[in-house]
């Protein structure tokens, strides 16, 4: 019986990309959430802690916008469905823009915390509020803490019960808070325990001899020269495969407050934030960037991608897409 698959919508919005640049395989995706909302922060923050946190992150995801439309590059934001009220108009403007508006929950909980009814609920929520504010179909998903994993391979089947035709959760690597360390590096077929299959976008992930480097974002874009980053960028672009990178608005914030974390969690999480913005600048300026579901129809319609089985942790085959 052949599986029930989603394909990635041809349906296109706004498209202000200069006619010049080459089609580009290369996606920015920045995830729209608050410095508080980093799971390091989870359980040490009252909810009237969070109630009174300062709000810091419109102004950089404005700064990340105007550095897109000055070197006529496309991105994707993974928008939490509790930014919405305080940013619908400047979201409004991101998708009028040529960005794409996607999901990334609603409250920010790893999806290991959820049951599948509270996950439905919470993508419910998220794309309720987004959809509203923003006047757009919500087509991507991406997890918080990239936490679609082995153990959650149900979160598959939710996520395209509630309408989403990618997935860009699962990170390649092993990892304390996340990871499925044996998934392919470039997009793949994610086959969910109903059997049903959806694509997904993995970040930026290197083999090296016996290890695989996150590269793609967050943390490891932070301690990655510039130059490095760069050059790995490069030389996927060089043999067309497509490329995954994402960043949060708090990393362009050095100056953001402390938060209440160990030794070890405060280190990941500030760790040369004041390096995020110039690294952004170098790749934006050197490299042409593209939405996610853009990326995803080219290579839908036009390559073999893997599939694999999330609940085995499996590559079963090569499908013709």
């Amino acid at each position: 019986m052949k599986t029930p698959t989603r394909a990635v919508s041809t349906e296109q919005h706004h498209d202000h990309s200069p006619a010049a640049r080459p089609l580009s395989l290369n996606c920015l995706s920045i995830d729209v959430e608050e410095y508080f909302h980093a799971e390091a922060a989870y359980g040490r923050l009252s909810p009237a802690d969070l109630a009174a946190m300062q709000r810091r992150a419109a102004p950089f995801v404005e700064r990340i916008a105007d550095r897109l439309a000055r070197t006529g590059n496309r991105a994707t934001f993974f928008v939490l469905g509790a930014m919405v009220e305080h940013n619908a108009a400047l979201l409004r403007r991101l998708s009028r823009n040529g960005h794409e508006i996607a999901c990334h929950g609603d409250g920010h909980q790893h999806l290991n915390r959820l049951t599948p009814q509270e996950l439905r609920e919470d993508l419910r929520a998220a794309r309720h509020r987004i959809e509203d504010a923003v006047g757009v179909r919500l087509r991507g998903y991406r997890a918080p803490t990239f936490s679609v994993t082995r153990a959650n391979a149900w979160a598959l089947d939710v996520i395209l019960n509630e309408g989403f035709e990618y997935d860009a959760s699962i990170f390649p690597i092993r990892h304390d808070r996340y990871g499925v360390p044996t998934a392919p590096l470039g997009p793949f077929w994610a086959i969910a325990p109903s059997g049903a299959r959806i694509i997904e976008f993995p970040p930026l992930t290197l083999n090296w001899r016996m290890l695989r480097l996150p590269v793609g974002g967050g943390g490891y874009l932070r301690l990655l020269p510039g130059a490095a980053l760069l050059r790995c960028v490069a030389a996927r672009q060089r043999r067309r495969e497509p490329t995954m990178i994402y960043i949060h608005p708090w990393e362009l914030d050095p100056d953001q407050p402390r938060l209440p974390l160990g030794r070890l969690a405060q280190w990941r999480h500030r760790v040369n934030l004041h390096t995020t913005e110039m690294k952004l600048e170098l790749l934006l300026n050197n490299c042409h960037f593209d939405t996610a579901a853009n990326i995803l129809n080219r290579v839908a319609t036009s390559s073999t991608l893997p599939s694999f089985n999330l609940a085995t942790g499996q590559t079963e085959s090569a499908k013709a897409c």
